[in-house]
Parts: structure tokens; C-alpha cells; sequence
């Protein structure tokens, strides 16, 4: 029996990071004293509002009803994301979630199709997937749990409102024992003999103190980097993106489609994420190229319907903290780095980051070798997809703007380019398996990004052409019928999980 456990554990900062963590936590940990620290009087940045697939493991972790959790956010159903303008004007593609056919005779499905590329074939890659099929007819269902039928292709993720989603999870924390604590954190108190923290003074001289203490507190870092000095390695070399503002408007457009929009502008980028009563909205651009007033002015130009509120401006440095777990500290969410919102991973680097604290967790003696391998996981899956979203930058062909020239013709890392360099020879792909993005993510942007294999994987070719062909034309018709009998995104929601104030454009 452990006769040093840790006994309490202090969170600094609430929002979506922090409520995220206390609600894991108080679920997983039964004897642990878990205690959150927020002030109503500092603004959490509030924009993760789209996610990525494993936010439904997150969600079964709790034990959440997702109907309930979905009419609580105001939530819709992601299916995808589609990407406008990325590669040149007047382009889109989607990346879609789930996989593309199926393999034969263990050769990857897309050498399959590259070869049929290759012979003059024109049919899209999405044809083969269901969630890509289903996003584009603006159709919905849950996934089928019978294998054997195509609806169990089917993944998704959520689009949702993250104040909502913050005080949705405050409820279920605070239901499970976890005490708030209102304030604003104005001292950190270190020990003398290794420099771990003690304790956190709040305005007013109340004292917090804990074995644990976990820093959510955003860009602001008041633990990791205010009192650790943890340090930061900048990436904006390779991510020039800067600052952002977002404005929620009225639904239009569109209307509730079951994808995320990012649409590349002049400056930067443009994202689009409908939620049952109102659509997000958001730029975010290169200070250096643009200014906040005109990437403003751009943004209001650009919305659906009438804005729901004032605009919201961030400033942020892409990159990461040198070691995300100093001593008896971890940092979660913003508070240990930046990437852009992209791909929809800010919530999921979140997630990530408490099921590595779950996985690896501490008694007080604070053992090296767990914290250093919480960094070297921490470090490897961040530059993963670090990497991943430098890809759609790096393989534009616009020649509109400064912004996209200076993209397409920086250096980029090692890791990206041998990946890009294979890819581009035979349409393989070697991931690790701490890549967030699985091989079918990496196929849809690199073909989105215009990088199309030269050729195609030789063992294609031992297999019979007519039966191949036969398979493939098979599967896309039972893609495409599978997808057009789905009700459509709005009607689904409406019975499902709709919230009072579902805002019905159809």
C-alpha cells in the first residue's frame, strides 16, 4: 500500500481546461481532495468549439448522457472539416473523419484508388467515406454498432458552445465533491528545499495549498511559467498566426451543417462552426500582414446573418512550454502551449493531457521518470501535430498574397518533410503511434493540398483489375445509398437532443 499518496489537488484556472480536469479527475480519483480556483472577474478565451472524435472517450470517461450534454452546449454533430481556398482560390476539400474503403489483401485502400487515378478516373476519395458522403448531403445518424454494416463507418465529433461546456462540467464536478474557490490568484509560494510549489495566495490573503497542483490558468501560465520559469520554444517561424477575433452571429448561410468551415483568407484563415442557436466565427491572421481593424472589417464582411456579439480579440505565440510537468506542477490546455485551432485540437490536447496525468499519476515523492515520460509524450504528440497543421500552409499554390508566398517557400521541420517526400513517391504513409491523425487524415490533406503521388504501390498490381474495379464501384454506391437514407443534420437534432432555443433554418 502507497503510504504517500497525494491528498489534494489544487487546479488554477477553470474554463474549459480547468473544468475539463476537474471533472476527470473527481471521477477517477474518489480519495483525492480536489479544489479549483477561478475568478469571474478574468475572461477565459472561450472559443474551442469544435472537437475531434476521441472527445466521445472523454465524454464515456464521465459517464455523460450525450443527448443531455448536447441540448446543455446547444451542440450539433461534426462530421468534418471542409477546407476553402487552402490550396488556390476557388478550391475545397474535405477531411473527413473515418477511414476510406476498406484495405485488400492488406494493401492500403487508397493505392487502390490512386491506381484507378492513374488509368483516368475522376471519382473523388470522399466517395469512399461516409462521413465525408454524409457531410456534403448535410445528412445525420448515429453510427450503427453492427460492423458489418456501413453506418459503423460512421465518426463524428461535436460542435458546441465551450462557456456552456466549462459550466456543464462545473456541475458535474461540483456534484462529485470538487470545491470552487472564487478569486484571483496574486502569489506562488515556493519550497525553500527543492523548489516545488507550496502554495497560492489569493487577493484578499486566503491560502491555498496542495501536493498537486495543476496550472489552467491560459496563456497567462501563472504556475508553470510565472513562478517555474519552465520556458517556451517558439514556433512562429513555422506558424505565423498571431492573433485572432471571433464573433458569434445568427445562424445563415449555410444553415446547421454537420462541418466545420475553415476558409483560407489573404492574412490568414477564416472558421465557421454552426451551433444549434447560433454560428461561431473567428479570423485568425498574421499581425504581421494584416491589422486587427481590417481583419475585423473582414470578418464582419464575411458573416452569415447579424453578429450576436461584440468582437473578442486574442493575442497568442504558437509553440509550447519546454516541459509541460515541472516538479508537482502540470500544465493543461493553454497554459502549456499554443497551436492554432486548425484542426479542432485545442479541446483534445486538453483531454490528452489529463489522460497522461491519469495514466502516470503521482504519489508525493514526484518519481523523475514518470514526470519526464509525461514530457516526452506531451512533447511528441504537440510536434505531431505541430507538423500536421504546418501541412496546410506549406502546400498552398496561391499567389495572391505575401502571406501564402512566404508559407509555401519556408523551411519546415525534418519529421514533415520525409513525411510529404514519401507520400509524394508512392502514396505511403509510417506514423507513430502517438500521431493524433491517423494515416486516412493524412491521405485527405495531402490530396486536399494538391500533393498527389507520382505513382502508386506496386502490390496493387498483383491483384485482378475487373475484381478490384468491382469492389470499388460497389462500395461507393453503398456509401452513397447508405448516406442519402440518413435524415438530414437540422431533423436529427430536432428529435434527439434539441435544446429550447434551436434555432430550425429549414
Amino acid at each position: 500500500m502507497n503510504d504517500n499518496p497525494i491528498r489534494k489537488v489544487l487546479i488554477v484556472g477553470g474554463g474549459t481546461a480547468g473544468w475539463m480536469t476537474a471533472a476527470a479527475l473527481s471521477k477517477v480519483l474518489k480519495t483525492v481532495q480536489i479544489t479549483l480556483i477561478e475568478s469571474d472577474a478574468i475572461a477565459t478565451v472561450g472559443v474551442g468549439e469544435a472537437t475531434i472524435p476521441p472527445i466521445n472517450t472523454f465524454n464515456q470517461l464521465l459517464g455523460l448522457d450525450e443527448a443531455d450534454f448536447m441540448r446543455q452546449t446547444r451542440a450539433s454533430f461534426k462530421l468534418a472539416i471542409e477546407f476553402v481556398d487552402w490550396t488556390r482560390l476557388g478550391h475545397r476539400y474535405l477531411h473527413p473523419f473515418g477511414g476510406f474503403g476498406l484495405d485488400i489483401e492488406a494493401i492500403k485502400f487508397h493505392q487502390f484508388w490512386l491506381k484507378a487515378q492513374s488509368q483516368g478516373s475522376t471519382q473523388p476519395i470522399d466517395d469512399f467515406n461516409l462521413s465525408a458522403t454524409a457531410a456534403r448531403l448535410g445528412r445525420f445518424m448515429l453510427p450503427s454498432k453492427d460492423p458489418g454494416q456501413v453506418l459503423s463507418s460512421l465518426k463524428y465529433a461535436f460542435h458546441f458552445d465551450a462557456g456552456l461546456y466549462a459550466r456543464y462540467l462545473r456541475r458535474f464536478a461540483e456534484g462529485l465533491g470538487v470545491v470552487r474557490r472564487e478569486g484571483k490568484v496574486v502569489d506562488v509560494t515556493l519550497r525553500g528545499e527543492d523548489g516545488f510549489i507550496d502554495s497560492v495566495t489569493l487577493e484578499g490573503g486566503h491560502v491555498e495549498t496542495a501536493d498537486l497542483f495543476i496550472d489552467c490558468s491560459g496563456f497567462r501560465a501563472l504556475l508553470i511559467e510565472g513562478a517555474l520559469k519552465t520556458g517556451y520554444e517558439d514556433w512562429g517561424h513555422w506558424l505565423p498566426n498571431d492573433r485572432a477575433v471571433a464573433m458569434p452571429c445568427e445562424t445563415g448561410g449555410d444553415g446547421l451543417t454537420p462541418f466545420t468551415r475553415a476558409t483560407a483568407d489573404s492574412a490568414g484563415w477564416r472558421w465557421r462552426i454552426p451551433l444549434q442557436h447560433r454560428t461561431g466565427n473567428g479570423y485568425v491572421y498574421s499581425s504581421r500582414h494584416i491589422s486587427d481593424e481590417d481583419a475585423l472589417a473582414r470578418l464582419r464582411a464575411t458573416l452569415d446573418g447579424p453578429a450576436r456579439a461584440e468582437p473578442n480579440f486574442i493575442r497568442f505565440q504558437a509553440g509550447r512550454r519546454n516541459q509541460m510537468w515541472v516538479k508537482n506542477c502540470v500544465a493543461i490546455g493553454l497554459a502549456s502551449g499554443f497551436l492554432e485551432p486548425l484542426e479542432s485540437t485545442s479541446i483534445h490536447l486538453i483531454q490528452a493531457g489529463i489522460t497522461k496525468l491519469l495514466a502516470l499519476f503521482p504519489d508525493r515523492g514526484f518519481d523523475p521518470v514518470e514526470t519526464a515520460e509525461y514530457n516526452r509524450l506531451s512533447i511528441l504528440q504537440t510536434e505531431l501535430i505541430r507538423d500536421f497543421i504546418i501541412l496546410h500552409f506549406k502546400a498552398n499554390e496561391r499567389t495572391d498574397s505575401d502571406y501564402w508566398r512566404a508559407a509555401r517557400e519556408m523551411e519546415i521541420p525534418e519529421s514533415l518533410q520525409r513525411k510529404i517526400d514519401l507520400f509524394a513517391a508512392r502514396g505511403r504513409l509510417f506514423q507513430s503511434d502517438y500521431d493524433l491523425f491517423a494515416e486516412p487524415s493524412w491521405v485527405a490533406v495531402l490530396l486536399g493540398q494538391n500533393i498527389r503521388p507520382r505513382n502508386y504501390d506496386p502490390l496493387v498490381d498483383t491483384l485482378d483489375e475487373q475484381v478490384v474495379r468491382g469492389q470499388l464501384e460497389r462500395l461507393s454506391a453503398l456509401v452513397r445509398r447508405t448516406a442519402e437514407a440518413l435524415p438530414t443534420h437540422e431533423a436529427f437534432i430536432a428529435r434527439y437532443c434539441a435544446a429550447p432555443d434551436f434555432e430550425k433554418t429549414a
